[in-house]
Order: C-alpha cells, then sequence, then structure tokens
C-alpha cells in the first residue's frame, strides 16, 4: 500500500493502468488498494476519469537520506518508520535491545501517541513531526536539570528560523503561537538517574496540519501560521543542529547559562497564572525560571519555587 503512496507523492495524476503495471497488480486491486489509503492513513485522493488519481496535495516523506541533504554532518542515526505506536514507546523499546545511544527514531504516524500527563497526541500520516532522540547520559542528576527546557527552547528557535516568529515557550515542556499549541516536548527516562541512564526527549511538531477534530484544547501548525507547507526533513536537519548545540552547552555548563534565554522566550513572563498539582490550585505571577529551570512564582507577595512532571499552569482570567 506504501509502495502505492510513493507512486502518487509527486501530486499529480497517475492512470489507474500505469500504477497497476508499476505495481504488478491490477486495476481492480489498485482501487482496493486506495480505498485502504484514504481509509486508514486518511488521505483525499481524487479520481477523475479520463486522467486517474491524485494525492490532493503532494507528500514529502520523511527519509535518513532526505535528512542529511540538509544537514551532511548528521549528528545522529535516524531510524524512519511508516507507523508506530509511539517514537516514544519505539525508542524504548530500542533501548532496551541494546541499540547504542544517541539515536533519533522518526515516524510518519503514531496510532497511540502521548502527550506529557497522558493525553492523547493526535497524528495524521505524513504532516507532522513526531520525533524522539535517544541520549545514554552519564554523571548524574545534574545533566538532567532542565533538559525539557532545553528542548523547548530549541524548538522555539528552529520554528522562528523557518518563519514561525510568533512562537514562544510554556513552562514547562510546550511551544505556542498566541495561546495556541504548536509542539510539545515529553520526556521519559529508563536506568538509574544518579549514574547511567538513557532519556528519550520526544518531540512533536504541527507542520502540515490544517485540520483536526480530535484535538481538545486550541492549537495551530507551521502551515495555518506561514500560509505554506514545510519540508520535514529540513525541519528535521534545523532541529538537530539547534539541539545539538543546546546540549553540548547545557552539558558542559548546565542549564543556567541557558536559563536568560529561555526566560527571553517565556510568553508568560509576568503573567497572572493557576499552577495545578493534582487536586490543588495555586494562583501568582509569573517572576521566571531558576537555575534548574523551576518555575518561580509570586504567591501572595512571596517567591516560591516550583517542579516536577504533574504540574499544570494555566493563564488566570485576569491576566
Amino acid at each position: 500500500m506504501l509502495t502505492l503512496l510513493k507512486l502518487l507523492k509527486d501530486g499529480r495524476f497517475h492512470s489507474g493502468e500505469a500504477l497497476g503495471v508499476a505495481l504488478g497488480i491490477s486495476r481492480s486491486a489498485v482501487w482496493k488498494q486506495l480505498q485502504h489509503l484514504e481509509a486508514e492513513l486518511g488521505l483525499t485522493i481524487h479520481k477523475v476519469r479520463g486522467r486517474g488519481y491524485q494525492l490532493r496535495a503532494p507528500l514529502t516523506l520523511l527519509d535518513p537520506a532526505g535528512v542529511a541533504e540538509y544537514s551532511p554532518s548528521s549528528q545522529w542515526p535516524v531510524l524512519v518508520f511508516d507507523s508506530l505506536d509511539s517514537t516514544n514507546a519505539e525508542a524504548l523499546r530500542s533501548i532496551e535491545r541494546g541499540m547504542a545511544a544517541p539515536f533519533l527514531v522518526l515516524a510518519e504516524r503514531q496510532t497511540a501517541g502521548r502527550g506529557r500527563r497522558g493525553r492523547k497526541w493526535v497524528s495524521p500520516f505524513a504532516e507532522n513531526l513526531y520525533y524522539s532522540l535517544v541520549l545514554r547520559i552519564d554523571g548524574g542528576m545534574r545533566q538532567l536539570e532542565g533538559l525539557s527546557l532545553v528542548v523547548g527552547l530549541a524548538v522555539m528557535e528552529t520554528l522562528r528560523d523557518l518563519g514561525i516568529a510568533g512562537a514562544g515557550l510554556k513552562w514547562p515542556n510546550d511551544v505556542l503561537v498566541g495561546e495556541k499549541k504548536i509542539a510539545g516536548i515529553l520526556l521519559e527516562l529508563v536506568g538509574d538517574p544518579a549514574d547511567v541512564c538513557h532519556v528519550v526527549l520526544g518531540v512533536g511538531i504541527n507542520v502540515n496540519m490544517q485540520e483536526a477534530d480530535e484535538v481538545d484544547q486550541q492549537w495551530t501548525s507551521m502551515y495555518l501560521e506561514a500560509g505554506r507547507a514545510f519540508d520535514r526533513n529540513l525541519l528535521v536537519a534545523r532541529l538537530g543542529g539547534v539541539l545539538q548545540e543546546h546540549l553540548n552547552r547545557h552539558q558542559s555548563s548546565g542549564f543556567a547559562v541557558l536559563q536568560a534565554q529561555w526566560e527571553q522566550g517565556h510568553l508568560w513572563q509576568g503573567r497572572a497564572v493557576s499552577l495545578i498539582a493534582g487536586v490543588n490550585r495555586i494562583d501568582g505571577v509569573v517572576m521566571g525560571i531558576d537555575g534548574q529551570g523551576a518555575l518561580r512564582l509570586k504567591v501572595d507577595g512571596v517567591e516560591k519555587v516550583f517542579s516536577g512532571g504533574e504540574l499544570s499552569l494555566r493563564l488566570r482570567d485576569d491576566s
């Protein structure tokens, strides 16, 4: 089925006869595969008598060679899958199989994509970026301090470099344009964080998605912001370059060297917010972050510091 998709990805018309010859199957078998493509991958295929079949829009599929073309000194081995439950899950399985880090897992779609706090990450085929980088961490907890914020900073700067000028950060793990989410980060850890462990840096970026009824929050995409489609292989290459630079600085000097840079990109600096921790809610004003990436809030005139993976930040109505 995906072989057929690769024949159609140029966005031009292809006759059923020509597709059948290329695949070595009958025209009726081509028709059945086209129906599967539409049903399973959510693609729109135009059918015009006398001209054949055409994708609604051309597709550029993820490809290690395509990434390398934009980044000749590619930082990490790149694994590309047509479909996964989630790139983070595959990354964790690869660690269990003994694959040596660092390496990068990409997928054209996810059937069980995950965000923070167990939320579903909507993952249509060949539209967005589903990205999981695996790193081996030696030297204990200091190498993990503020790591998710480092990734968010790299994502924001990459989006800005590609023309999404309004991209900004929301503590701890989101990238927004205005109040709409364009990207999210999910880190997962295996091993001993006090000694040697592996961390999966999971990134989801809405790239060419134009509609998604399943998303339960305000969202946007690079396409919707810029009015044009983006080559996801270029995005992978650019993100890899920025991320490698920031990871090197973080490893050598800790998160504190990136603190001011992160705060400059934080959209909610000085805003009135509610910090949600389970059933508890704390109201305050965002003062910034500390040298470990924890949130600094002014609560009833007193500065307090908060950190933890299960915290959620929301704007207050009076902000």
